[in-house]
């Protein structure tokens, strides 16, 4: 993410080269496209990166600042989960659910298979980690979470003092 914060960051101090690059290179490939039969003057991507190349700015700007800040997202996410953290857990909740308002705003512009099934996706693994974690209070929250650590904990003593031939146990 930080690389492609710098990336827009440098488009937008360079934009003036890239343009007109795109310009004088975009006619060179005209003889090509031709042979191929793709009509350089009808081509979606041509038209989607006039679009890029018309974007103001103000809009780079933001753009750059939320790749960044989605970036130290992920950043304390990483370092959270690393550390075994609960609140790294919290972390992961909200960089997986960060762009459901995007998808649900792509679906009410056009409805396909592929949408659908990624703002599925998305709900799905948002749930399971609410669910499987017992965050934001689901299934007992923060107590039950701490209970079944600590009788795991205590199965895992027992399995091993059974193993190593002590009396971890009642006797028989």
């Amino acid at each position: 993410m930080f690389l492609a914060a710098y990336g827009v960051w440098r488009f937008k101090g360079g934009r003036e080269a890239v343009d007109r690059a795109f310009e004088e290179y975009l006619p060179l490939l005209a003889p090509l496209a031709d042979r191929l039969g793709w009509r350089l003057a009808d081509s979606k991507l041509v038209h989607t990166l006039h679009q890029l190349l018309a974007t103001g700015t103000g809009t780079l700007t933001w753009l750059a600042i939320g790749l960044t800040a989605y970036g130290l997202l992920q950043v304390t996410e990483g370092i959270g989960l690393w550390l075994l953290r609960r609140w790294g857990e919290y972390f992961a909740v909200i960089a997986t659910s960060v762009f459901i308002p995007l998808e649900i705003y792509e679906l009410s512009h056009r409805v396909t298979w592929v949408r659908v099934s990624l703002l599925a996706l998305n709900l799905a693994a948002v749930a399971y980690i609410v669910y499987g974690k017992r965050l934001f209070g689901v299934r007992g929250g923060h107590a039950a979470y701490q209970a079944e650590r600590h009788e795991a904990s205590l199965l895992e003593v027992r399995a091993a003092g059974a193993g190593s031939g002590g009396s971890a146990g009642p006797p028989d």
